[in-house]
């Protein structure tokens, strides 16, 4: 599982072959969680609300860049690294 980006303890990874809708997976020490693209929404899983609102502050900077890796990895290429958030 390909880490895009890491910033502040988060772990940013994205799958190849994965299932609808585009997503990534977050996860943060012992935490674990699944974020809708699209809509920058909570999927699966859980994390706590301040490493959540950091997920998403991230993911809506670079909503594009996750669309495009998305694709990648449904082309079972090997998605590129997004900056972090700073």
């Amino acid at each position: 599982m390909p880490t895009i980006s890491m910033f502040y303890g988060i772990l940013i990874q994205m799958y190849w072959d994965e299932h609808a809708p585009p997503h990534f997976h977050a996860i943060y020490g012992e935490y674990k969680a699944t974020i809708n693209i699209r809509d920058l929404s909570l999927g699966e899983g859980e994390l706590p609300r301040r490493a959540k609102q950091l997920v998403l502050d991230w993911a809506e900077l670079h909503q594009a860049e996750l669309l495009a890796d998305w694709d990648l990895c449904q082309a079972n290429q090997h998605p590129r690294p997004i900056d972090p958030l700073k």
